[in-house]
C-alpha cells in the first residue's frame, strides 16, 4: 500500500514539488497500479515459454561483397579545402 509519505519521498529522491491534492492523486494511482500489479502474480503462466521479445526477430544481414567504390577525385570536385587526396576541416579539441 503506498502512503502519502511514500509518495513525499520519491517526489523529495526526483526534486520534484506537489501540492497537496497531486499528492493524494499520485497516492491514490501507485497504489491502483501497485494492486493491478499483484493481480498480474495470480495469473497461471506455468505453460508460457519464457521470451525477450514477443515476435520472433531475427536480424537480416545482407551478403559481404566486394562492390566498387566512388572515384576519390570526383568525390573531391567540390571539396572546400582538400590535401593528400582527404577532405581537410578545422581541427576540433
Amino acid at each position: 500500500m503506498i502512503t502519502k509519505k511514500d509518495v513525499e519521498y520519491v517526489a523529495q529522491l526526483a526534486r520534484l514539488e506537489f501540492s497537496e491534492e497531486e499528492k493524494a492523486e499520485f497516492t491514490k494511482t501507485l497504489g491502483d497500479i501497485l494492486e493491478y500489479a499483484k493481480k498480474l502474480n495470480d495469473v497461471d503462466t506455468g505453460s508460457v515459454q519464457p521470451t525477450a521479445h514477443i515476435l520472433p526477430l531475427n536480424n537480416v544481414f545482407r551478403e559481404d561483397c566486394l562492390e566498387p567504390s566512388l572515384d576519390r577525385d570526383r568525390v573531391l570536385e567540390n571539396a572546400p579545402d582538400k590535401y593528400n587526396g582527404c577532405f581537410r576541416v578545422p581541427r576540433v579539441i
